[in-house]
């Protein structure tokens, strides 16, 4: 329920805050709450990567983008994420979510995650997405791309994310 709500609050406000560009960066404020809370008292790994949904969420949604998609009947998902963990969150600290694409190649766009308490990463995380039509199969980034313009001049995926997709294609197929 948890979630629900946080989402629904992201929706709202994000009809008043500033209009973004899908290569803008996207901040978004949370507080971690008692139900954002593992065993060891701190924030679970498993709530950053969904509230790393609810980042992307209002960058698509403040960039006008996530009305593009719909109307074309296809939706984005999450192929594969690496995330470093930095330092803890505890009960009630406020962090700062920043989410931006930094790049795409012919098959996934990805974007980059940072959570930051008082300015200091607590974990960052690259994602690699893609979209997918409703009716079925996915959609070519050529397409993805071209909903997306203009495109800007200065992106490029980072030699070392490429490197971590190629080896992640490749992972785990020999167990």
């Amino acid at each position: 329920m948890n979630l629900y709500f946080r989402l629904l609050l992201l929706m709202v406000r994000g009809r008043f805050r500033g209009r973004l560009s899908i290569w803008d960066t996207s901040h978004v404020r949370f507080r971690v709450s008692p139900g954002d809370l593992d065993v060891q008292r701190h924030m679970n790994n498993g709530r950053y990567l969904t509230l790393m949904d609810l980042g992307r969420m209002d960058l698509m949604v403040r960039s006008g983008f996530w009305q593009r998609i719909t109307d074309q009947g296809w939706y984005p998902v999450v192929a594969g994420q690496t995330i470093t963990y930095r330092r803890s969150l505890q009960l009630w600290e406020t962090f700062d979510l920043a989410s931006r694409v930094i790049g795409h190649d012919d098959r996934w766009i990805f974007l980059e995650q940072v959570f930051r308490r008082d300015g200091t990463v607590v974990a960052d995380a690259i994602v690699r997405a893609r979209f997918l039509r409703r009716t079925g199969g996915s959609v070519p980034m050529e397409d993805v791309l071209e909903l997306a313009r203009p495109l800007p001049d200065h992106l490029e995926v980072p030699r070392w994310v490429t490197e971590w997709n190629e080896g992640s294609s490749r992972h785990g197929r020999e167990l």
